[in-house]
């Protein structure tokens, strides 16, 4: 039985939207193209129909998961435009909260997969620099600075502050620990 076009584009976005989530939360070792597919409602025989490899659908799952990320934040810079502190607030508030750091599935690939993709091919890594790149840029929009080079420099600064601090609160066995590495990198976000 044929696959009508749209069938074969909704179960592509199926698969990228199943692989973005299950490699966020289990790692790119931790899942393989049979549970994928099957978590997908997919039989494992169509991955290769779609994709040329699991790193390419890495790739692919991992843009898609940086786009929607990249929109929010905006979304959030577009709702306080006179009230950049409001934004960074929000931003902050929403990316350094228990909900992400206990949810690596719905959070940020980089503090899900940034050593995993480190290992891997080209394309998975231009995915994800172009995500961060998004993401630097609507801080960009959002920290104090003298000049564009400077906010430059703050918003990579408090970017690296606020994915090292996913990372750090998410390793540690120390419940206390982990809330004061949010709420301090919370609290020296610009702006707050």
């Amino acid at each position: 039985m044929k696959v009508s076009r749209e069938q074969v584009a909704l179960n592509r976005e199926r698969i990228v939207e199943t692989a973005a989530r299950l490699f966020r939360q289990k790692g790119y070792d931790g899942i393989g193209v049979v549970d994928l597919m099957k978590s997908a409602g997919l039989t494992h025989g169509g991955f290769y129909g779609h994709f040329a490899s699991k790193e390419d659908l890495l790739a692919e799952a991992t843009a898609h998961a940086f786009n929607k990320s990249v929109g929010r934040w905006r979304e959030r810079a577009a709702a306080a435009p006179d009230a950049p502190k409001t934004a960074m607030a929000s931003i902050g508030d929403s990316y350094l909260s228990v909900k992400h750091r206990d949810g690596p599935e719905l959070g940020c690939s980089i503090t899900s997969l940034g050593p995993d993709i480190a290992r891997l091919g080209p394309k998975v890594r231009q995915a994800l620099t172009e995500g961060a790149k998004g993401q630097v840029a609507v801080l960009e929009q959002l920290v104090p600075g003298e000049d564009d080079a400077a906010k430059r420099r703050q918003a990579l600064a408090t970017y690296a502050a606020m994915v090292g601090a996913i990372v750090l609160a998410r390793a540690v066995d120390d419940e206390q620990m982990s809330l004061e590495i949010l709420d301090a990198v919370r609290a020296s976000l610009p702006g707050t």
